[in-house]
């Protein structure tokens, strides 16, 4: 097929973008590049252009006579959300409503949409069920909440065909080490541990030693992002016209704080001090996924399904790439 990827210069993106092109479809990217990276999409088959420019989509549509479009363009740092909500709004839902009205006008109808488990906020009950009240508590959650829902607006008025992907907790890069996480600030646990391990960080802190978990730090579930790509893939290959498939994207299996840290003792060898620190607000103390449906609904089962996994391939690449793309 010939396939749009919007943030395709991003994290989660650009290993999409990887893996279908193995599987032999058409890429294009298109991001803005704010905070993607141009290394991290193929040569000659990016497009810079903002989700906020409608004609610009358009034409992106057009010229590549795209068929189908997966959509990962979009802010994700909680705290920022709090901080800033304008960005969030504008890019991540007045961005969507571009991109779905491109669509809309061009006759393209297969989206698969790069959601969060930030939609159900903090949650009663363990592993998180789709059939959870999603009840976000920061900006970034609404924000693709808000999308999911003009998802299932568009597909009964229109005909759109759509999946919408909750991922958990994104983790790890391609075991080829040529691929992997470059944020900037970086937000997520493991990169922040390796960066450590690599002496660029003094400590690792742990906030919050007092949760009621197993060791009293917060618990959770982490996805490879290459099964992450795969699971995409799946969902392009079963979307129906005017029917949309949700579904979570986790191992179903959750690890603690200190349990990820000691692993990435264990595979670096370093001995990666830690400190502990004051709870940061709005940690809920456990998400972890009940990942049943989408073995179900795409046959989806992660190959990457333990934590020592995980971490040998980002250390493989932040070993490779100790100042990421820019090395």
């Amino acid at each position: 097929m010939r396939i749009l990827v919007t943030g395709g210069a991003g994290y989660v993106g650009s290993h999409c973008v990887r893996e279908l092109v193995q599987a032999g479809h058409d890429v294009w990217v298109y991001d803005n590049l704010s905070r993607g990276h141009f290394q991290a999409a193929p040569k000659g088959r990016l497009i810079v252009g903002d989700l906020t420019d409608q004609a610009r989509l358009a034409a992106a549509l057009a010229e590549g006579q795209i068929e189908a479009v997966m959509h990962f363009a979009a802010f994700a740092l909680v705290g920022e959300s709090v901080a800033q909500p304008h960005l969030y709004y504008r890019n991540n839902v007045v961005g969507s409503f571009h991109l779905l009205e491109a669509m809309r006008l061009s006759g393209v109808r297969k989206l698969v949409f790069s959601s969060t488990t930030a939609t159900y906020g903090t949650p009663e009950k363990m592993p998180i069920a789709e059939s959870t009240l999603q009840q976000p508590i920061n900006p970034y959650g609404f924000s693709k909440l808000v999308v999911e829902r003009m998802l299932d607006d568009y597909a009964q008025a229109y005909g759109l065909s759509f999946a919408a992907l909750r991922y958990f907790n994104a983790a790890g890069a391609a075991p080829e080490g040529d691929l992997g996480e470059d944020h900037d600030p970086e937000s997520h646990l493991i990169p922040i541990v390796l960066q450590v391990a690599l002496g660029q960080r003094d400590k690792i802190m742990i906030y919050g030693d007092d949760y009621p978990t197993p060791d009293g730090t917060c618990i959770r579930d982490y996805v490879h992002i290459v099964d992450l790509a795969t699971a995409h893939l799946a969902a392009l290959e079963r979307l129906e016209p005017g029917k949309g498939i949700k579904c979570n994207l986790g191992t179903g299996r959750g690890y603690s704080v200190k349990q990820v840290i000691e692993t990435c003792r264990k595979i670096t060898g370093h001995r990666i001090p830690a400190e502990i620190a004051p709870r940061r607000p709005g940690d809920p103390p456990e998400l972890v996924a009940d990942a049943r449906l989408a073995r179900q609904l795409l046959g989806w089962t992660p190959k990457f399904a333990t934590i020592e996994s995980i971490v040998e391939t980002a250390w493989r690449w932040h070993l490779a790439h100790p100042r990421g793309f820019a090395t």
